[in-house]
């Protein structure tokens, strides 16, 4: 197989895409904090000082960061009954009640919160950001896009609309679900669920020249640092599809129809290798490879990974893996290493960029700071 991954021009600028999805809101990236102690000292300050709404509005934030939802909302309530408080003070307590609400799951309540927020004025913009989000979680996907839309967030509206998708297809809608991917292809091209989804359904569907199509096309409109994603939710697909084709015996599932190892390998292989270096490329190319046994091809892109970058813990696991049939081994020195191996693969290969929460499953909105395609490899085990 012809080796052109160290010879390729530039890569496409993603300036405007990173751009777009820095003014998509969604998440703000907290700095790391001894929130307990700031707890304690605010509740000294109010406490000396019962009259401090800006501190009793932030220690109830700070409760319900902790997770300690119940103390937040009786700050909140605490405030709302107080006579003669400002307006603007009390509409800041009712949405920050309506926060606290849908952080524990009451959505009514959430809502009800929001609405006497608005009607004393409060920001329309962060109202109806919220609202979004209560949709969502509701599962009213296509509301949750629309108001994502009328706020002029195009990569949370994108995303929504590839959920509704996802609806769609669960439904057998495939139609609607399709022109749902390509409203969310148009609000923001660098979706890179949207794109994952397509390829998902095409290679359900068995057309693997298909998949490489939209992979390529992907690869072109996708933020460079989140490519990867493509290949692990591809790989995902392919994984559920066997375990389906197992499970089946013989019955037709949705999976049925999907697209062979061989013919999905041939397919994906060549688009890889149109590409420049790329540690995660080369690794997931390996991957692939793997799949359909492939064993010294993915030892040569195992190897190139490490000339980019030595400490990379996965490709080294895979090299290490691929000799071990070539070495004698006592029983109980094989027994250890077969442990250790095991427990290395469980080790959480995802985190966000701005918090660090650490993931084993792709996410394309950090369920810590909300941030939105922070997704990142861990390529140094110690990250």
């Amino acid at each position: 197989m012809a080796w052109k991954f160290f010879n390729r021009r530039k890569a496409v600028s993603f300036d405007d895409n990173r751009k777009a999805a820095q003014q998509a809101g969604g998440g703000v990236s907290l700095p790391v904090q001894d929130t307990r102690a700031a707890i304690e000292e605010l509740s000294k300050v109010v406490k000396n000082d019962p009259e401090a709404v800006e501190i009793y509005l932030a220690l109830g934030s700070l409760y319900r960061s902790q997770g300690e939802i119940e103390r937040a909302i009786q700050i909140r309530n605490s405030l709302i009954v107080r006579p003669g408080l400002d307006r603007e003070f009390k509409a800041r307590a009712w949405f920050e009640l309506g926060r606290d609400f849908r952080r524990a799951g009451f959505l009514d309540r959430a809502q009800r919160a929001f609405n006497e927020a608005r009607a004393l004025g409060h920001p329309a913009n962060f109202i109806l950001e919220e609202m979004a989000r209560l949709a969502a979680e509701r599962g009213d996907f296509e509301k949750a896009a629309e108001s994502c839309g009328r706020l002029g967030l195009p990569l949370p509206q994108a995303h929504y609309l590839v959920r509704l998708a996802m609806d769609h297809f669960a439904e057998g809608e495939s139609s609607q679900g399709n022109r749902a991917l390509r409203h969310a292809v148009r609000a923001y091209p660098g979706v890179v669920e949207a794109w994952l989804e397509q390829m998902i359904q095409v290679y359900k569907s068995g057309n693997a020249a298909k998949v490489a199509d939209i992979l390529e096309e992907a690869l072109q409109k996708v933020q460079p640092g989140i490519r990867f994603v493509l290949f692990e939710g591809l790989l995902h697909a392919a994984d559920k599809a066997e375990q389906a084709r197992q499970a089946a015996y013989g019955e037709e599932t949705e999976w049925s129809r999907a697209c062979k190892d061989a013919k999905l390998v041939k397919a994906v292989v060549p688009i890889l290798e149109k590409q420049d270096p790329d540690v995660l490329l080369l690794y997931y190319g390996a991957l692939f490879l793997l799949r359909v046994d492939d064993f010294e091809e993915a030892r040569s892109w195992l190897e190139k990974t490490l000339v980019m970058l030595p400490d990379f813990w996965l490709a080294r696991l895979e090299l290490f893996e691929l000799s071990r049939s070539d070495q004698t081994l006592t029983p109980f020195y094989k027994e250890q290493l077969e442990f250790f191996i095991a427990r290395a693969r469980r080790v959480r290969r995802f985190f966000c960029r701005h918090c660090g929460l650490k993931r084993d499953q792709l996410f394309f909105n950090c369920p810590r700071c909300r941030s939105w395609h922070s997704i990142a490899f861990r390529t140094d085990i110690s990250e």
